[in-house]
């Protein structure tokens, strides 16, 4: 913090008496003890100049979930992590997941940081460092700025939160224990070395898992697995799975990292809100429901 008494302007003049500099020092002392040595002149009245207060860092991204509105996921009696497909909530408010990471659009980091929309990243090695096959649905593969840490990094520091999706995205089931542990912890650890934080959800391929998947994970330190209720397509409509194809609170919504996806993603948001609900912080929601 900058003074308010500047060093610059006191006067030190040889034919200052004694008793006034006796008097000022008293001052001084008074006041605590001045580190830079000086005091204001006599007969001025010296007060601190006002530093402007820090501008506290802004909160979490999203809706968060007022007491006693969310309901209790049960944990699951073998110990192992939950498997998650909603939040029981009947607020109208859903949550917002997108998973892989080949498409990296800088307008989709825009629009989330811009407008602080809370959404949940689920990353596969292969995707982020655009390795092996690409999405056959995404154009003929064609992406933008696919291969980059950097972006997730940049995501992350946009608002959203990145969690494990595997190394190569495979059908989990048809794999041992060994295996699956695999890609968990070797996605985890990527995601530590490049951004820092440990992941906490898990998301498995395709939505297919097993015993050993919940095993692996839990080895692998993840503390639930987060599947979807509707996923969302190019255009951004939605895909729902339940007969009355309408949003409901505690939804989870899956997009990908596609083409267009900054013009899909701004349709979805706005269609959301234009439909009454609100964007959820996941990782709060879920903090409460399985508190």
């Amino acid at each position: 913090m900058t003074s308010g008494i500047s060093g610059t302007s006191r006067t030190s003049r040889a034919t200052r008496s004694a008793a006034a500099f006796m008097v000022l020092a008293a001052g001084a002392a008074g006041c605590g003890g001045d580190t830079t040595g000086g005091a204001p002149r006599p007969g001025r009245t010296s007060s601190p100049a006002a530093s402007a207060s820090p501008t506290p860092p802004p909160g979490p991204p999203g809706a968060l979930p007022r007491p006693g509105e969310v309901g209790r996921i049960p944990r699951p009696t073998d110990g192992l992590p939950p498997v998650i497909s909603s939040i029981p909530t009947r607020r109208k408010v859903v949550f917002l997941t997108i998973d892989d990471g080949w498409e990296q659009d800088p307008g989709f980091i825009t629009q989330v940081r811009d407008r602080r929309i809370p959404i949940t990243a689920f990353v596969t090695r292969d995707a982020v460092e655009a390795r092996g096959a690409t999405d056959p649905t995404a154009q003929g593969g064609r992406f933008v700025g696919a291969g980059k840490w950097g972006y997730m990094r940049d995501l992350r520091d946009a608002g959203a939160t990145v969690e494990n999706h595997t190394l190569t995205h495979p059908n989990l089931i048809t794999l041992g224990y060994g295996g699956q542990k695999a890609e968990i912890c070797g996605t985890s650890a990527l995601i530590r070395r490049h951004l820092g934080n440990r992941p906490t959800l898990f998301r498995p391929p395709f939505g297919n898992q097993n015993i050993l998947t919940r095993r692996a994970a839990k080895a692998c330190g993840i503390d639930a697995l987060l599947l979807w209720t509707a996923t969302v397509q190019p255009g951004g409509k939605i895909a729902y799975q339940v007969p009355d194809k309408k949003l409901r609170p505690g939804d989870v919504l899956l997009l990908h990292f596609r083409p267009d996806l900054s013009r899909d993603f701004r349709i979805l948001v706005n269609k959301i809100k234009r439909r009454g609900f609100e964007l959820g912080n996941l990782d709060a929601y879920l903090k409460a429901a399985t508190r």
